[in-house]
């Protein structure tokens, strides 16, 4: 049945690198369709780690509980638990404990187990179950896991939940884009606060909340919407009077400003680089790459940036992921050899002696105050009547600027603009943020 769901699964772009999943846990022959969705994204990825973020249908407590010894066995096998993850977790906070118990018959958990079987290989899971939590707590449960996240780009997080649970199939359809409709926005206060309320209905919210939580520390994307349905619409059954609940797979993926690569993948991109400059100062022509890695083969912006004997040589970028990102590294390396308009073209001779700094962005994200900003995290584009200018994350620590300094030249230098129209109402500020890396001193 599984194999079925995710051979029917189309995902609008299966080279994301998945980093939180939001999966439903009915019975399959309700929700399983729509959990494919979400699942297809994770064939051929490598994760060492799945932390399953469950709700209690049976058992009220306060808190958050793990399962923390021995392991998970379904008709595909066995699953072990992550004892050394859980060691990052265990003892932090007195509102997360271990107690078995909980998760005795309670299916959120259980239910994810096969799909995640049936698409990887070694990988060990971090059961979670969250009770009754109150805003701040979400908050340091968030903070916690992030933190023993840090910079693996080999752990995943599923959230499972379902939506509307009620009598009025039309309500449903309402109530649900309502609640899908908050977790695309990626705020996960105001979130809780319409779960808390009513307005809007998830029977694993707090669990959401707290992946939320979790994306908001670790700089990940904004969740997408892969799929949506609701029982009445799967059984056909569209009827008021009987009972309905709404279902739906979302993803938030790694498109993070810091460790989202591994060290050989930079590596290989500055490998790319090189090679790419290289050749095209000989031949006037392109490598061929080919990449099947899917990080590379995913959409990405990037810089990158040429330095002689740590002077600026060149430097060229994309903030629109427009094309992969091995593809974006070879052209804009190429770019910032022979394009950029403040240098000559650079000769083959002088490549030996440069130096090649590669930026790997993360999305743009629109802000409404430069408060927002945080220097040396952030990248700034800054847009108003035509005009465009950007910084890289590192210019801040590289100069020294304060955050009006950068402003102001940023506005001044790059985008043509007065040196405070930073500060106008009708100007757009964007931030990113950039996973930066070099060749050592020397490097040919």
């Amino acid at each position: 049945m599984i194999d079925g769901f995710l051979n029917k699964a189309n995902p609008p772009d299966k080279s994301v690198y998945p980093l939180i999943l939001i999966s439903p846990h009915a019975g399959y022959g309700f929700s399983g369709q729509v959990a494919a969705f979400g699942y297809k994204l994770l064939k051929n990825k490598n994760y060492k780690t799945v932390i399953i973020i469950g709700t209690s249908h049976h058992k009220l407590f306060n808190g958050v509980a793990l399962y923390g010894k021995g392991d998970f066995v379904t008709s595909l096998g066995q699953v072990n638990i992550d004892g050394e993850f859980l060691s990052k977790i265990t003892d932090k906070d007195p509102g997360i404990f271990e107690d078995s118990s909980v998760f005795n018959g309670e299916h959120s958990i259980e239910v994810q187990l096969p799909f995640l079987q049936s698409v990887l290989r070694n990988f060990k899971i971090v059961p979670v179950i969250i009770g009754d939590c109150s805003l701040e707590n979400c908050e340091k449960i968030a903070l916690l896991f992030a933190e023993a996240i840090g910079k693996h780009s080999d752990v995943l997080v599923v959230v499972s939940t379902d939506l509307y649970h009620g009598y009025d199939f039309r309500e449903a359809a309402a109530i649900d884009e309502f609640t899908l409709g908050l977790i695309k926005t990626g705020d996960y206060r105001q979130l809780y606060h319409a779960l808390d309320d009513g307005y809007a209905q998830a029977c694993g919210g707090l669990g959401v909340v707290v992946a939320l939580g979790i994306a908001k520390e670790l700089g990940y994307s904004k969740p997408e919407l892969l799929n949506y349905t609701n029982s009445a619409i799967a059984t056909g059954k569209l009827n008021n009077g009987i009972w309905t609940v709404g279902y739906a797979s979302c993803v938030m993926t790694g498109q993070r400003g810091e460790g989202m690569l591994t060290p050989e993948q930079k590596q290989k991109l500055l490998k790319i680089a090189r090679e790419s400059i290289s050749v095209y100062l000989k031949s006037g022509k392109k490598i061929q790459i080919n990449e099947s890695d899917p990080l590379f083969t995913r959409k990405m912006g990037a810089f990158v940036t040429l330095k002689q004997h740590n002077d600026l040589r060149g430097c060229i970028g994309s903030l629109v992921a427009s094309q992969p990102l091995y593809l974006t590294v070879q052209d804009m390396a190429i770019e910032a050899a022979v394009g950029d308009p403040r240098f000559s073209p650079l000769s083959l001779p002088e490549l030996k002696d440069l130096r090649i700094e590669i930026s790997v962005l993360s999305p743009m994200e629109k802000i409404k105050s430069a408060e927002l900003i945080e220097l040396g995290k952030h990248g700034v584009l800054v847009r108003k009547n035509g005009h465009s200018g950007v910084f890289l994350p590192q210019v801040a620590a590289e100069t020294g600027w304060s955050k009006e300094e950068f402003l102001n030249n940023l506005c001044v230098h790059k985008a043509g603009m007065p040196f405070n129209a930073w500060k106008n109402k009708d100007t757009e500020l964007y931030i990113f943020t950039a996973e930066v890396f070099s060749e050592k001193e020397g490097a040919e």
